[in-house]
């Protein structure tokens, strides 16, 4: 299954570009389902798989459902410690939806659809519509964030304890976190296991969305930053909202002038824009969207090339020679557009905190660079390369 993740900058029109994109795959014979959290005009509002035309069905997010269906799950399975605490369980009806409510709503989403709950039959496309760009790569990040909260808060070894548990209650003289607990966190970890694999997937293309202008440059040089730090990559990027060119007005020559400029640093700095046509008026129903997507596949989703969701390597090791003949790796990463002052770079144990203006990552070292010191790092034409020498402590040598 294809998988096309459409995000931008707030107000750029990423909704509608996710529902042209899917209604010309389906146009074009491939099984899609569209996924997005707001409205579509001429789209149903369901929270199930439903039909909009032939091959394509639509589901609309409601994240205040899925929030109090989980907070009532979760008193279920803590009756016992309430009632102990003389506590009083919460009616769905009166819980308010908190904030990363809609996040959590999301990814669960994303789960149905990559594990098949929705469809007895495989759909060839899934095209989400994701979040304004700066929180939809804080979404894109999460599942590898909680697994690793999850794994230094509940690690899986300890549960071969679990027999010895009541015993060393009595001796901690506290109670032990109970083996549902355990069972819980292992199934959240296989649940955004699931997730992750979908979005690392190379059948994933996240498709970046901007009306051309100052602001949209700066939001997209941002963001190839935070995609790369990820190891994700993107295809052009969609100009929206194009205004026709020698217009008789000033004002909407300026306008167009300048979206052309834009558009001309875009191409400049990666893939040349797709470009999609201003209509005029807001898009009214599904004929508006094809007419945006157009007749000559603007936005078809391609399964080679540029569009690759993830790269095959986002970072790799490569071997130098020390002055005295022992080994020294250098473990690179792809930081385009990085400047040195943006960039962060702490070692703790066997990880890597990485943090690049507004983005920061963890990064799990191979086995063999955890044997090793970090010796050296530089920012060199995009690229960070860090210097790791062989700990002697660790390596310890046979002649």
């Amino acid at each position: 299954m294809r998988t096309v993740l459409v995000t931008g900058p707030g107000g750029a029109g990423r909704t509608t570009v996710a529902a042209a994109t899917a209604l010309a795959a389906a146009r074009d014979g491939a099984h899609t389902l569209l996924i997005s959290a707001d409205p579509i005009p001429g789209f149903p509002d369901a929270p199930e798989p439903t039909p909009v035309t032939d091959g394509l069905r639509s589901v609309r997010i409601d994240s205040g459902a899925h929030f109090r269906a989980e907070l009532v799950a979760l008193q279920e399975q803590l009756s016992a410690v309430l009632e102990l605490l003389g506590g009083n369980p919460l009616d769905g009806e009166e819980l308010t939806e908190l904030p990363g409510s809609a996040e959590l709503a999301l990814l669960h989403a994303l789960r149905r659809a990559a594990h098949g709950d929705w469809s007895r039959e495989a759909y060839d496309l899934l095209v989400v519509d994701l979040p304004p760009l700066r929180d939809a790569l804080r979404l894109l990040a999460l599942p590898e964030q909680l697994r690793r909260y999850l794994r230094r808060l509940l690690p899986q070894e300890r549960q071969a304890a679990r027999a010895l548990r009541p015993m060393l209650a009595q001796l901690a003289g506290v109670p032990m976190p109970a083996q549902w607990l355990y069972e819980a966190a292992a199934r959240r970890d296989a649940e955004l296991a699931q997730v992750q694999a979908l979005i690392e997937d190379r059948a994933t293309t996240l498709r970046l969305v901007a009306e051309p202008g100052p602001a949209a440059d700066d939001a997209l040089r941002t963001a190839r930053t935070g995609l790369a730090l990820h190891g994700l990559r993107t295809g052009p990027p969609v100009a929206n909202r194009m205004l026709p060119g020698h217009s008789p007005d000033p004002f909407f020559a300026a306008l167009a002038a300048q979206q052309e400029k834009s558009a001309g640093h875009w191409a400049a700095e990666g893939p040349a824009p797709v470009r999609i046509a201003h209509l005029g008026r807001d898009p009214q129903g599904p004929a508006d969207l094809l007419a945006l997507a157009g007749e000559g596949g603007a936005l078809a989703v391609s399964g080679t090339g540029e569009e690759a969701g993830r790269a095959a390597d986002p970072w790799w090791i490569e071997e130098a020679g020390g002055p005295d003949g022992d080994g020294i790796l250098v473990w690179c990463l792809r930081l385009p557009g990085t400047v040195k002052k943006d960039l962060q770079l702490v070692r703790r144990g066997g990880e890597l905190l990485l943090t690049v203006g507004p983005f920061h990552r963890i990064v799990p070292l191979e086995p063999v660079l955890r044997r090793c010191t970090v010796s050296g790092a530089a920012l060199t034409d995009g690229v960070l390369r860090v210097r790791f020498t062989p700990d002697p402590a660790l390596w310890p040598r046979t002649s």
